[in-house]
């Protein structure tokens, strides 16, 4: 049995190394056969020639070198899409997620057959209150408004089969949501628990940006809800609107001599309408976006170079 390690890097320079070191200690102990595939992502500094020189000394290290930086997703894509593995394994360079806890993925996939063990975070040292308060709320919210229900407090670290492997394959769409994606599919997925560590060395490639780009990518694969949220909204101001009238007409004809029409209501009106509706088009917008990307059809990534696959 070939036991697959999909490894994404973006600018790795600083750990591309200890996590070869520390992937290749966990592979030898499992006692199967392995590859280490490596996605280099468009990194700018030394990643890919660190990886290269890694690839000639080992033949289980594999790269694919992408055209240009495409995206974690897309690299992780890429990995699943050639990985030869019977199982595979999702991790990312910075060692935040131990590559030890494989051993336990492992055992918890033999004892029950599992076709995903996906691992579940206890705790999450060296990140901000606000990013670990932010990801708590967004996956209780995707639960809330998706068909689908997703593990909480969970990342794209897991352990996949082979039948999940050729069932990723077959879906095409552009801008993917893996974790949810690999969710959606069903079939057993069982939880491994543990212990998230900090960055073993430079720095978080998901900023504030990116975090919300990747959250508002999850909600709109998942969900038509907030479509449907901008209907009742769009009921609701013209409901409102339709009782401001009454309230005028009302106070017109009791009081018409005290009765002015100033400029704020107006204003709070105009901008209030205003906003609902440049919302309910903003929604509309990044759906039609995604249906555009779709008609495309451009592929997800651009592959200049393999090494060892």
């Amino acid at each position: 049995m070939l036991l697959s390690v999909i490894v994404p890097c973006y600018n790795e320079e600083l750990v591309v190394n200890e996590t070869y070191k520390r992937l290749s200690e966990v592979m030898k102990q499992t006692g199967m056969d392995y590859e280490l595939v490596f996605i280099n992502d468009g990194s700018r500094d030394q990643t890919f020639p660190l990886l290269y020189q890694l690839s000639q000394t080992d033949p289980a290290v594999k790269i694919i070198n992408f055209s240009r930086n495409f995206g974690h997703q897309c690299a992780v894509t890429a990995g699943i899409n050639n990985c030869n593995g019977d199982l595979a394994v999702i991790i990312d360079a910075d060692l935040q997620d131990p590559p030890e806890v494989i051993l336990d993925m492992l055992d918890i996939q033999q004892k029950e057959n599992a076709n995903v063990v996906y691992g579940v975070r206890k705790k999450r040292d060296g990140e901000s209150k606000f990013k670990l308060l932010t990801a708590k709320y967004f996956y209780r919210t995707l639960n809330k408004m998706s068909d689908v229900q997703f593990p909480v407090d969970t990342g794209d670290f897991r352990l996949i089969d082979r039948k999940i492997i050729n069932e990723f394959n077959r879906l095409h769409e552009k801008n993917k949501y893996i974790r949810g994606l690999i969710s959606w599919m069903g079939y057993k997925q069982l939880p491994c628990y543990y212990e998230r560590k900090e960055r073993f060395a430079g720095e978080t490639k998901y900023p504030l940006k990116k975090m919300l780009k990747f959250a508002s990518t999850g909600l709109l694969s998942f969900s038509k809800k907030p479509l449907k949220m901008a209907i009742w909204t769009g009921i609701a101001s013209v409901l409102i609107g339709l009782i401001y009238a009454i309230v005028i007409l009302i106070m017109k004809i009791i009081s018409p001599e005290s009765f002015v029409v100033g400029w704020t209501s107006i204003i709070f009106i105009v901008i209030f309408f205003g906003g609902i509706q440049l919302l309910t088009i903003g929604i509309l917008g990044e759906y039609i976006g995604n249906l555009f990307d779709e008609a495309k059809d451009r592929p997800e990534y651009i592959i200049n170079e393999k090494i060892n696959l």
